[in-house]
């Protein structure tokens, strides 16, 4: 009989807290979906590249699919889950849906995540500057014109 090697992981994800039993070398984005039942950060690649994944660790964007989750420990996580607030939508998810900022909608949550990276250091961001914030996130319909317009219109609301 295989003995166990999973580990209790303590997790903060959008104020809450969880402890899940995961594998030592499972990754944060299979316990955020299969363990939490966060539907939203999407699985793309896994390999780092696609951004359908990120969420924002301690403010930063960063790819699920390439961090072990006990190195999630002690951090705070927000998914496209957490942007909602009281029922509200966040205004860059309002502004995704108001200005077409998708199509197929797979890479929105990782896109929203990354442009509230960005936001959140750079509140009046140049339309260079919303690209450069996207350059970890691939769109396979082609929307970025759209997704930085619904950037840069999320940015006035948000300053106002």
């Amino acid at each position: 009989m295989k003995k166990s090697n999973k580990l209790v992981v303590s997790l903060r994800v959008n104020g809450l807290a969880y402890e899940v039993l995961a594998e030592p070398h499972e990754k944060l984005l299979g316990v955020l979906r299969e363990h939490i039942g966060l539907k939203g950060v999407k699985s793309g690649c896994e390999e780092g590249e696609c951004g359908a994944c990120a969420i924002l660790l301690d403010g930063e964007p960063v790819t699920s699919c390439m961090m072990l989750a006990g190195a999630a420990e002690g951090k705070e996580i927000i998914t496209i889950e957490g942007l909602a607030k009281g029922g509200e939508l966040h205004p860059l998810q309002e502004a995704f849906m108001k200005y077409h900022g998708m199509q197929c909608g797979y890479c929105t949550p990782g896109a929203i995540i990354a442009a509230k990276g960005l936001l959140d250091k750079n509140p009046n961001p140049t339309d260079q500057e919303v690209r450069e914030g996207f350059s970890g996130n691939l769109c396979r319909c082609g929307s970025y014109p759209k997704m930085v317009k619904s950037v840069l219109e999320a940015a006035k609301v948000l300053s106002a």
